[in-house]
């Protein structure tokens, strides 16, 4: 077995300050009550297919779809959700930052 040489090493994923970890971990949150009030409006509305979804948000199907159904972080999510909680009227109990 031969080693890789000392010059060829693989890079690190860089870890993330704790600040930002906080903000991510708040945004996460956020997104949750975003999503399950936005939610429980279109299920009081009787909205249901993924075209009625993305007429109701203001946005393509597909990607009303993903907005609502992603599991993971990314960047821009929370503001997406809160137009769209905006655009239909509802308000999610949102904690105040940390």
């Amino acid at each position: 077995m031969s080693l890789p040489p000392d010059d060829q090493t693989t890079p690190t994923k860089p870890k993330i300050s704790p600040e930002e970890r906080r903000r991510r971990t708040a945004d996460r949150l956020t997104m949750i009550r975003l999503k399950m009030a936005i939610g429980r409006a279109l299920d009081d509305r009787g909205t249901t297919s993924p075209a009625e979804i993305g007429a109701a948000l203001g946005m393509p199907p597909a990607e009303a779809t993903k907005l609502l159904t992603r599991h993971q972080w990314r960047e821009g999510d929370v503001a997406l959700l809160e137009a769209a909680a905006a655009r239909l009227g509802v308000r999610a109990q949102v904690p105040p930052s940390i």
